[in-house]
């Protein structure tokens, strides 16, 4: 009875001997590294979605500045271009039309001045080599001086259609006038009309339009106030 005791507390210690020690499970270790791994994974993939958010932010503030400097550099292309072709622009108008423009806005001075050439008033001064004419529209006479070969076609009392510049009158000028083949009216202005091209037709006909129904327009103007009786002067 005691050796099976004794039998039984040996075999318990061998078993207790050859039982390998306990060792920590390799999982929990494991299972930390993957949580740390998802974290980081997650915090590097905000980082990015940020940067990513960031550029693109910035692009489009890149397309915005640009598309705004572009829209002001066509926008001052397009006023540039309209100022250049309005500068460029030449209007047909009458010595009238031409006088009013010229006070009113002295550096817009360039026209193409049609009307009738008025008789009497071609002149060659012998002092400068230009010609110098009056044109009218039976309203207002503005002082014509071109240097430069009339065109077979120019005639007094006919049309013609200058193109040039108003100028003010300078006391050289003033001195060169002819005193009788200008007319007063062309004489009382301050300003005359430097041609650089004289187009001339021979009639009415063929003067622009505008031009043509303005001399009309003066020519019934004119008719009207010659039929108006003048009351006679009364006596004391």
């Amino acid at each position: 009875m005691a050796s099976l005791r004794l039998r039984s507390h040996l075999r318990r210690l061998c078993c207790a001997v050859r039982q390998p020690p306990f060792q920590p499970s390799a999982a929990a270790p494991l299972g930390g590294h993957r949580l740390l791994s998802t974290a980081r994974g997650a915090a590097a993939r905000s980082r990015k979605s940020a940067d990513i958010g960031a550029r693109a932010r910035q692009l489009q503030t890149r397309r915005l500045w640009t598309y705004a400097l572009s829209t002001a550099g066509m926008a001052g292309f397009v006023v540039i271009v309209l100022n250049n072709f309005e500068d460029q622009l030449v209007f047909y108008v009458t010595p009238t039309d031409a006088l009013e423009k010229y006070a009113q806005n002295p550096s817009k001075a360039r026209f193409r001045l049609g009307g009738l050439v008025l008789e009497g008033s071609v002149v060659y001064p012998a002092s400068s080599p230009e010609v110098e004419f009056v044109v009218t529209d039976l309203i207002s006479d503005i002082v014509v001086r071109y240097e430069g070969s009339l065109p077979d076609l120019f005639r007094e009392g006919h049309s013609v259609v200058v193109e040039g510049f108003v100028k003010p009158f300078t006391d050289e000028i003033r001195t060169e006038l002819s005193s009788k083949n200008v007319s007063d009216k062309a004489r009382s202005v301050d300003c005359y009309f430097a041609a650089t091209e004289v187009l001339a037709k021979h009639d009415e006909k063929y003067m622009p339009k505008e031009v043509a129904a303005a001399i009309e327009n003066n020519k019934k103007i004119i008719q009207e106030a010659a039929t108006v009786p003048v009351d006679p002067p009364k006596t004391p």
